[in-house]
């Protein structure tokens, strides 16, 4: 018998769902930073073995009020793995405050397939503060499964693995079982400039930038080694953060080029010249044509 499924990943910025999604597919798929609304895009990672296959949806955590179109979208992506999940993760962690009409408690009381309660982040935690905030979360919602994990350190991480292949149902392989993900390889080199964007300027400007792979191209060294030829676009808000971007004579602009090159290079496994350009796009998070551009789908 084979088991196929969906398995979608719910919770807030920042509680570490792209962590676990990287833990549990054992790939570098989702950017991840201390910063929220790291993740903009619904993520795609395929867990495959002979007798069964797991499709993870990372998606971005759920803004309360969102302030731009380009949050809107994200939104919409949260609300859409909702609809089509075979089994739903809601991963939270100590602290957290969930008010009663949450558009996410809401949601929760309404999903039909297995929802399972995953509490992150628990070598932060006492033993005895996991198991009382599971008692809380259980006294609230119909969960049809607990799990205490640490996604960073992969602590119990297996464990969630097995319960989620004990409630997939059976299926086909909607994938080849050598793949991965759905998004090509462009995408992760655009995501891990933007990681490195978010990790080296600070306040505002990295929530303003969005990176487009223009050209990836296969080629090969004088010594016949392989070599990816990329270049990208960085597209900012306002023009005084082209400015703080580029650096005094270049510096920070060298320096981002210089980290995303090595991170895109661990990524693909091959030496990689890497051109970057900054442009300006006045309020490209407000421009329906933009967002679609930058595919947010409007």
């Amino acid at each position: 018998m084979h088991k196929s499924g969906f398995v979608n990943i719910i919770g807030r910025p920042n509680v570490g769902k792209s962590t676990l999604m990287n833990a549990l597919v054992g790939e570098r798929m989702s950017i991840i930073t201390n910063k929220p609304q790291t993740t903009r895009h619904r993520i795609i990672g395929i867990l495959s073995d002979d007798d069964f296959q797991i499709i993870f949806s990372d998606t971005p955590g759920v803004i309360q009020d969102p302030a731009y179109k380009m949050q809107e979208a994200m939104n919409r992506f949260v609300h859409s793995s909702f609809e089509d999940a075979d089994i739903v993760l809601f991963v939270t962690e100590k602290g957290e405050v969930f008010e009663d009409d949450d558009p996410i408690i809401q949601r929760l009381h309404s999903i039909k397939v297995p929802l399972f309660l995953v509490v992150n982040k628990i070598d932060q935690m006492k033993g005895e503060d996991v198991l009382q905030l599971i008692k809380e979360w259980n006294d609230r919602l119909e969960f049809t499964e607990s799990v205490p994990i640490s996604a960073l350190h992969k602590n119990n991480t297996e464990r969630l693995l097995e319960v989620i292949r004990k409630y997939l149902p059976e299926g086909p392989a909607y994938y080849p079982k050598d793949q991965l993900t759905d998004r090509p390889e462009r995408f992760f080199v655009s995501e891990i400039i933007r990681e490195q964007i978010l990790q080296q300027y600070k306040q505002e400007v990295p929530y303003s930038c969005e990176v487009l792979v223009i050209a990836f191209q296969e080629d090969t060294t004088k010594r016949g080694e392989p070599l990816v030829r990329i270049s990208a676009e960085i597209f900012v808000a306002r023009k005084t953060q082209k400015g703080i971007i580029i650096g005094k004579s270049g510096s920070a602009i060298k320096r981002l080029g210089m980290e995303a090159r090595k991170s895109i290079e661990t990524f693909l496994e091959k030496k990689v010249f890497l051109e970057l350009h900054v442009k300006v796009k006045d309020n490209w998070r407000n421009d329906e044509r933009q967002l679609r551009h930058f595919g947010y789908q409007g």
